[in-house]
């Protein structure tokens, strides 16, 4: 290994590199949606090179935080083609994805997916629940899936478009409140632990953030949606992180971003595009999400 770098060898695969572009695809998007610098330059350089463009994108930025800035919270705006575009296809054989069904699901009924462990970018719950990679909709016919996310991935312009095209929405009790109440069968995936449960991810551990986390609890009963809790076992061997035992300097500074932005930052790394050694890509790891129906439950609510 040249350098202490472990290359990947130049007669790869054609479909191997494939599933690897489709999974640099994925990191890419969420990176940037985190932190929108490269969108908002994108849209500096249209209206500093095209200048005639500035009508245009001052009309779609007034519809995205205007007029449309409901749409993330109200069902997003899913699209059942983008969904099963053939990269998530190769995205899902990367690792590889698999989906485990343990029971049926009644088409009548509402559920409230219950998804564990966070992982550093959720890559299971992802390919189970925002695209067809993993054939959900052909092992659970008329369950509509809507997979809830951070608000703040949903903020960046030209992205957040891209994103709710796969079924994602906004992660709150409206919101989830809103799509499990659209008709039977609309369904709701809530990773409870949130950006919490990201700071506890690493090779060969299991630590979930749960036991002060009942609000999905009540918006099942509030719905009298059935719950299916879910764990994406391997979900967290794709990344290795920097250590950051709680009381350390790097946790407090982690709490604190979180606190102020709504997400924590894990400092993570995995392998890269070209080599096995260090990058932001996760590791070829094999992924099982599986999940079991608990019970249905409902509350009439008196006003």
């Amino acid at each position: 290994m040249p350098l202490g770098i472990d290359f990947a060898p130049w007669n790869v695969p054609l479909k191997r590199r494939l599933q690897t572009l489709a999974v640099a695809h994925y990191v890419i998007i969420f990176l940037m949606a985190i932190g929108p610098i490269v969108p908002w330059l994108v849209i500096t350089l249209l209206l500093v090179c095209f200048p005639i463009l500035a009508p245009m994108v001052v009309l779609y930025l007034f519809w995205i935080y205007v007029w449309d800035r409901q749409t993330p919270h109200k069902g997003g705006r899913r699209v059942p083609f983008m969904r099963r575009l053939s990269i998530w296809r190769y995205f899902r054989d990367f690792f590889p994805i698999h989906l485990v069904k343990t029971s049926d699901l009644d088409p009548n009924k509402n559920y409230l997916f219950c998804c564990h462990p966070h992982g550093i970018l959720s890559i299971g719950h992802f390919a189970t629940f925002a695209t067809e990679g993993t054939r959900f909709d052909q092992q659970y016919p008329g369950i509509t899936p809507y997979l809830m996310i951070l608000e703040e991935t949903l903020r960046a312009p030209i992205l957040r478009d891209y994103i709710m095209s796969s079924g994602v929405c906004v992660s709150s009790k409206e919101s989830c409140l809103y799509s499990l109440n659209q008709g039977p069968g609309h369904s709701v995936a809530l990773i409870v632990g949130g950006a919490a449960e990201s700071l506890e991810a690493r090779p060969g551990s299991t630590t979930l953030v749960l036991k002060e986390r009942r609000g999905f609890v009540k918006i099942a009963l509030t719905a009298g949606a059935s719950l299916v809790p879910v764990y994406a076992f391997g979900e967290n061997d794709l990344f290795k992180q920097v250590d950051n035992p709680p009381g350390s300097l790097l946790r407090r500074i982690q709490g604190k971003v979180k606190t102020t932005m709504g997400f924590a930052p894990p400092l993570f790394y995995g392998r890269g595009i070209f080599n096995y050694t260090f990058g932001v890509l996760p590791h070829r790891h094999p992924v099982h999400v599986v999940g079991n129906l608990i019970y249905y439950i409902y509350i009439y609510l008196s006003t």
